[in-house]
């Protein structure tokens, strides 16, 4: 059998077959088939019964307290599930958070030290995206430990004590890299956003 050594002559070797003559038809993955399931069947119901009014006050009061000790700020996002459509394109947990962060604003703080903590429900996982200044001090193993950590309260079914602990681990880290100053103002809402 001949082998094309041009590069030119291979392009026209396959330029020349037909579209869908000797093509595989691939089949979704089986875990993109259970991530759709997931998707589809987790809904802002399952949210709105592991995080009732009173777990987002509770939530809501833990950044305000927290806020209190450092100039940096904390927005928590929580999502039941993407868009189907954006599920069988791969979109990652992460790759979504970063969509939040900037249509939040969280990025538009005046000492760079905004901290999104971002929990998608139907892949049970934490993202955290902090702003280029406070990210700097941090690092990402930093952030790491504490998704983590998370993630393990909402596997035993901890969600709102898990969120807490979030919040609290990352005002530890903003109160030691990113102090309370005189004049500093409550910049992004408290109260979590449930998109």
């Amino acid at each position: 059998m001949a082998v094309a050594a041009d590069p030119a002559v291979a392009a026209a070797s396959v330029a020349a077959v037909p579209r869908g003559v000797g093509e595989v038809v691939a089949r979704p993955h089986p875990s993109l088939l259970r991530r759709l399931w997931r998707h589809f069947r987790i809904d802002r119901g399952h949210l709105r019964r592991r995080f009732p009014a009173a777990a987002l006050a509770r939530i809501e009061a833990a950044i305000g307290e927290c806020e209190r000790r450092h100039s940096g700020q904390i927005c928590l996002a929580l999502e039941a599930s993407l868009p189907l459509a954006r599920v069988w394109r791969g979109q990652t947990p992460r790759e979504r958070a970063l969509e939040v962060f900037g249509a939040l604003r969280v990025w538009d703080t005046e000492h760079n030290d905004g901290v999104l903590i971002y929990l998608l429900l139907a892949d049970r996982d934490v993202e955290i995206v902090a702003d280029r200044g406070i990210h700097a001090k941090v690092g990402t193993d930093g952030w790491q430990v504490i998704c983590r950590a998370m993630e393990e309260g909402f596997a035993a079914g901890r969600e709102v004590d898990a969120a807490v602990a979030g919040v609290n681990a990352v005002g530890a880290h903003l109160a030691t890299h990113s102090p309370r100053s005189a004049g500093s103002a409550n910049e992004l809402p408290d109260r979590p956003v449930v998109l």
